[in-house]
């Protein structure tokens, strides 16, 4: 008897992570392109949460990129879901504690972003509760020849101190400078 109540308990125990993260799965956020959804949350064992993208235009390129602190250790997974019957999982590209998804928005149809999360790891330090609650940062931005759209002003930014640096002594060369230098000193003496 005792045996089926201890195996009872350990079914439950099991079981309501799952419900909960099935529970967790059901509340749909929307995630605009180019919009940063901060201090996002989730259960640090078998969290879901599903995001509804918005504003993709048709033929273009996307990433979705997931960032967490490092001092949570866990694993995200991202998983493109252009159907919601039908889930496919990408090739997606992990950076430190950066998870990415690039994928290309084949037409109008609606695609979401399925994020899980599991606990990856051990609390080292004794005596402490292992979180509950992971926290992170997600964002789906357009990207023009592989690079995020917003990035591109920096790229410009560098070309044209790059183009100042090498015309700059065209019209000021250094030995005329020299030359004044030169003058000053002797028109003092």
């Amino acid at each position: 008897m005792a045996h089926i109540f201890l195996l009872i308990l350990l079914g439950l125990h099991l079981l309501i992570p799952i419900c909960h993260s099935t529970a967790e799965s059901q509340q749909l956020k929307i995630l605009s392109v180019g919009e940063e959804l901060k201090g996002e949350t989730l259960q640090l064992k078998f969290g879901q949460r599903l995001y509804k993208l918005v504003g993709l235009r048709e033929k273009t390129w996307y990433e979705v990129k997931i960032s967490y602190p490092a001092s949570i250790p866990a694993t995200f997974s991202i998983e493109l879901k252009t159907d919601m019957r039908d889930r496919h999982r990408n090739n997606n590209r992990r950076l430190l504690n950066t998870e990415k998804l690039i994928f290309k928005a084949e037409s109008t149809e609606q695609v979401h972003v399925l994020v899980t999360v599991n606990a990856e790891g051990v609390v080292a330090q004794p005596n402490v509760q292992e979180r509950e609650l992971v926290l992170f940062n997600i964002v789906c931005d357009e990207l023009i020849l592989g690079v995020p759209r917003f990035t591109w002003w920096v790229g410009l930014t560098a070309i044209l101190c790059l183009l100042f640096a090498f015309l700059f002594p065209l019209f000021f060369p250094l030995r005329r400078f020299l030359e004044f230098a030169q003058n000053q000193k002797e028109n003092k003496a």
